[in-house]
């Protein structure tokens, strides 16, 4: 099997995503549940606000305003849940080992299970308003289908998340090394 070498770039990321200065931060799998959790409200909070934005007659620009306010939390929350999984999606498939590419695997097999049931629901859900109106909620039609494709592309990410293991305790920590 031949290795395609690493480029400076997969190097960096490879650093970057090994780095554990915020190690604290998703230590525990609670934390990283927590992490994951307060990523999905963020996401659901700026896809609630863009909906109103674009549904809302009068077009108030404070939406824009709150959204670009949480757009800093998530994407610390979007990093937190990078580190916590090492970069598993980040990373290319070549900086990845044997274990790292099976993980992936798995993470991204999951993910699409549990978007395969989402959309079964959100389809299920739109035929039911559409039968028991006459007419489906048309002008829904498109913040769903955004909706949609921020969940299709943010669910490997929440489910890395949720299935990343606790790691090991470093011998710099315990309380025999001080």
């Amino acid at each position: 099997m031949t290795t395609t070498p690493l480029t400076r770039y997969d190097r960096r990321m490879l650093r970057l995503m090994n780095d554990r200065r915020a190690r604290p931060l998703y230590a525990t799998v609670a934390r990283r549940r927590l992490i994951v959790a307060a990523h999905l409200v963020l996401t659901a909070a700026i896809g609630g606000l863009m909906t109103y934005f674009y549904l809302a007659e009068g077009k108030p620009i404070s939406a824009v305003v709150i959204m670009a306010v949480l757009l800093l939390p998530w994407m610390v929350a979007t990093g937190a849940i990078n580190a916590a999984t090492r970069g598993l999606l980040e990373l290319r498939e070549r900086a990845l080992d044997e274990r790292q590419s099976a993980e992936r695997t798995k993470v991204q097999a999951r993910a699409h299970r549990a978007m395969t049931l989402l959309l079964a629901a959100t389809a299920a859900v739109l035929l039911t308003a559409g039968a028991t109106n006459g007419n489906a909620p048309a002008g829904y039609a498109a913040p769903v289908l955004i909706a949609v494709l921020v969940v299709h592309w943010l669910m490997p990410l929440w489910v890395a998340g949720l299935m990343a293991q606790d790691e090991p305790a470093d011998d710099d920590d315990s309380p025999a090394a001080s």
